[in-house]
């Protein structure tokens, strides 16, 4: 329930904090709607809170402190060792959506890298991916034709992606997408660092019939330069349980189904 008369400053500062568990980043204006307070005493706020290590500044608004509002590294070998449990049981409930005969593509990235591992068993499947660690583990999975989209190499992600790449989708009916994404949120959507990784992800949006992002939820809360998609284009987001429950509801009112993974131990 909301307060019906003015907060104290501690009672704010808690406020603010609850907002930012289930928004991830909110913007100064936000935060002067819902505190019923001035542009300055919020910046007060968000300083005081700042100064104890809760909160970070972020151009125009604001965003908690912690693993869960830092993007990931952006070069592959960092990346790998980050939340593998997370990973492993995302992957495991992402390829129980991929029958015989489908057409998959697997974006780049080491979550949806690790959807190839269970894959076994499927037949007549074809998988697309502009991932090229993901090529290389799919030559061990029988049954299973490999395509991949071409295009601008960058070296740092193990990955390709532009309009080449782009060309190539817009060919391909897809069935699933898997989406992967360093940052995203309610507020903000998918995003991504670069635009020519925003084209190949919308391309595959468009050229798919069921759109499924693969994200753990210490990505939760941040977000990049550019918006690839709010999250009601989605169909799916398959995270881990450490997402607030009432940030997933949020997702679900939005006509997003979440589904809730609890992670694996190495085996």
């Amino acid at each position: 329930m909301e307060s019906t008369g003015p907060l104290i400053p501690e009672q704010r500062h808690q406020r603010v904090l609850q907002l930012l568990r289930r928004d991830g980043v909110l913007s100064t204006r936000a935060l002067t709607d819902h505190l019923g307070v001035s542009h300055m005493t919020v910046r007060r706020d968000i300083a005081t809170l700042e100064a104890s290590g809760q909160v970070v500044s972020v151009q125009g608004g604001v965003r908690l402190a912690g693993t869960a509002g830092q993007v990931p590294p952006q070069e592959r070998r960092q990346r790998a060792v980050l939340e593998l449990p997370r990973k492993r049981a995302i992957a495991a409930a992402a390829a129980e959506l991929v029958t015989d005969g489908m057409v998959v593509y697997l974006d780049a990235g080491t979550t949806c890298e690790s959807v190839v591992a269970y894959l076994a068993g499927r037949r007549d499947l074809t998988v697309v991916t502009n991932d090229f660690y993901a090529v290389t583990a799919l030559f061990d999975v029988p049954d299973i034709e490999v395509i991949h989209t071409g295009g601008a190499v960058d070296k740092e992600s193990a990955s390709s992606s532009g309009r080449l790449a782009a060309a190539t989708l817009s060919a391909i009916n897809l069935d699933l997408f898997f989406l992967s994404t360093g940052a995203w949120s309610v507020s903000r959507g998918v995003s991504a660092p670069t635009l020519d990784k925003v084209d190949l992800k919308r391309a595959a949006i468009a050229s798919a019939t069921t759109t499924v992002l693969l994200a753990d939820s210490t990505k939760y809360g941040t977000a990049s330069k550019f918006q690839v998609a709010p999250l009601d284009q989605l169909d799916l987001i398959i995270t881990d349980t450490e997402l607030p429950e009432d940030t997933a509801k949020r997702i679900e009112e939005l006509g997003v189904e979440v589904r809730l993974t609890s992670p694996l131990s190495p085996n």
